[in-house]
């Protein structure tokens, strides 16, 4: 559905997108991350037509968008961070408004109902839009998107100024429009994009850093594979301590063995570092079992989230990487998801 080819974007001598190429395929949600200043926006502009490219392709449903605009824009739902409102409007009026403008063919009353329902604004259509809170106005511009039914989707922080019952509803409305849409979403709320995304991808300075799993990423950027196991010892003694963590170390595939501070009377944390072929859950389970001890806890310890995202967006993961540019290097080829909750405000979306 969507195709992106050599895309380039320069402003002068400043090269904002440098050569990147992705495509995204129907029932496909991509998630598209960035530092400020990465070149995500900028990508996002050229995506909808916002702004042309300097060189490369960009293909809409089939449709090259500097070829033909006009037809490459009717197949795009597109909601920008700020929703493009007519604040003087009540919210019919302006969903009205915007079905002429967008040409819809589809009946126009079971349209706009179905898209109001799916939005949950069908009990302030007869509102003006500048007396609505901020999290009803992002949903007004989220129903302006849908109108038309157009198969991409393009959504720029679409849960700016929801509270918490309201991003989990437009996520799975996201996620239901996924199924049988395009769809990009750009967000810098990590969880967000952990909870709707398929597939990321993370561009930094310009080219992409990485696209595909949190999992896959994390084993690129390192090949550190730990673990914690928290235990319960037989005899509740010093001496469980010395003797769990003999028995671990003698585990195949396991490199390392650190017994951590006790955590209460004779069960302690064991920090393990093992090799990256052996999965060895099922072996320590079973000398636990064999010898009387209890697994109260085991928890892997790659790479949080948050740490996969800043190495690759900073210069140092492009210098470990072997790029002694200040360019990040693509990591081809992976997909990643992420989770991690930023402190960020959110804002009752009720009326006012």
């Amino acid at each position: 559905m969507i195709e992106v080819k050599n895309l380039v974007k320069r402003y002068g001598d400043k090269q904002a997108v440098n050569d990147i190429s992705f495509s995204v395929g129907k029932g496909e949600i991509l998630g598209f991350l960035g530092p400020n200043g990465a070149g995500k926006s900028t990508t996002m502009n050229m995506l909808t037509g916002y702004i042309s490219s300097t060189s490369g392709k960009i293909l809409i449903n089939n449709v090259d968008i500097l070829e033909d605009p006009i037809k490459a824009k009717s197949n795009i739902g597109y909601l920008p961070e700020i929703p493009p409102l007519y604040v003087d409007m009540t919210v019919d009026g302006y969903l009205n408004f915007m079905f002429d403008l967008k040409k819809c063919k589809l009946s126009r009353k079971a349209h706009l109902k179905e898209i109001c329902d799916l939005c949950k604004i069908s009990h302030v259509r007869e509102r003006i839009i500048k007396n609505l809170s901020k999290g009803y106005k992002q949903r007004v511009g989220l129903a302006q998107a849908l109108i038309n039914n157009p198969p991409v989707l393009i959504l720029d922080e679409p849960t700016v100024g929801l509270d918490p019952n309201q991003i989990i509803e437009i996520r799975t409305l996201i996620k239901k429009l996924g199924k049988n849409h395009t769809v990009i979403l750009s967000s810098h709320i990590l969880p967000e994009i952990q909870a709707v995304c398929d597939r990321i991808i993370i561009i930094n300075k310009g080219v992409i850093a990485a696209d595909g799993t949190a999992s896959e990423i994390a084993g690129k950027l390192t090949n550190e594979h730990k673990m914690t196991v928290r235990i319960e010892g037989a005899t509740h003694t010093a001496n469980d301590k010395n003797e769990i963590a003999e028995a671990l170390k003698a585990i195949d595939g396991i490199k390392y063995v650190r017994a951590d501070m006790e955590r209460e009377k004779g069960i302690y944390d064991y920090d393990i570092e093992t090799d990256e072929q052996t999965d060895v859950r099922r072996a320590i389970n079973t000398i636990c079992r064999e010898n009387g001890w209890n697994i109260l806890m085991m928890q892997l310890s790659d790479m949080t989230l948050e740490d996969i995202f800043l190495k690759i967006t900073t210069s140092d993961a492009a210098a470990e990487a072997g790029n002694n540019e200040p360019t990040a290097k693509p990591l081809a080829g992976m997909e990643i998801s992420f989770e991690k909750e930023k402190g960020k405000k959110s804002e009752k979306g009720g009326e006012k």
